[in-house]
């Protein structure tokens, strides 16, 4: 009796590989794009474009609730075929520097006429600032607060002189007193609110000008 012949054991079929299961390794992800900065919607002045004034546009200012969107750093005002630099590190609206101009250039006609000088250097004394009407500690904001509004303290001149408000408003007669005198009304014509000295005694050293909206369609004009 032939005794029965053991199985071979079953050699399993290579082709080399190792068949043996591997942790499945995704591709490196791809990087993400970077965010774009969020776009700030600033307004372009016609008065810097154009060189009236000399300048630059200044990223807008947030400062609890006082601000500016598109203010103004403002270096000189074009008059009368020359550069009248402006003192002060001034910080405006569009508005105020386009009203610039032209008062300036009147003011710079009438010293020619009446004086054979000119206007070498506009002096400015509070542009922006956050704070209340007059300093106050309640109360309504200031046009200061949104770079709308100026004080100026004076102007030099080609002769030499400097001419201050607080020094010169006092004799309406002078020389100074005059010039300071057709300055401020010839402020009134451009801006839409002209503070001097004999409107309150906040203003006794210095024109206050700006372009706030009075009366319903914003047409009214504060001349004192």
């Amino acid at each position: 009796m032939k005794t029965p012949l053991a199985e071979a054991p079953t050699v399993p079929k290579t082709d080399g590989k190792d068949d043996t299961p591997v942790d499945h390794v995704a591709p490196d992800a791809e990087p993400a794009a970077p965010t774009a900065p969020p776009r700030i919607y600033q307004s372009a002045c016609p008065a810097l474009l154009s060189g009236q004034v000399e300048g630059k546009l200044l990223p807008p200012i947030s400062d609890k609730q006082c601000g500016a969107q598109s203010p103004l750093s403002i270096t000189g005002v074009l008059v009368n075929g020359k550069l009248v630099p402006v003192s002060g590190r001034v910080t405006t609206s569009c508005g105020v520097a386009t009203a610039l101009p032209a008062w300036i250039g009147a003011i710079d006609g009438y010293l020619f006429a009446k004086e054979n000088t000119h206007v070498a250097e506009l002096l400015v004394g509070t542009s922006y600032m956050c704070r209340n009407v007059n300093n106050g500690t309640s109360g309504n904001l200031s046009f200061h607060a949104f770079a709308d509004a100026l004080d100026i303290i004076g102007f030099k001149l080609a002769d030499g002189r400097t001419v201050t408000v607080e020094a010169g408003w006092s004799d309406a007669l002078s020389s100074e007193g005059r010039l300071l005198r057709f300055a401020h009304d010839a402020a009134c014509a451009q801006f839409t609110t002209t503070l001097g000295p004999e409107a309150n005694a906040e203003h006794r050293d210095h024109l206050h000008v700006d372009m706030g909206c009075h009366g319903k369609s914003c047409t009214a004009r504060l001349c004192e």
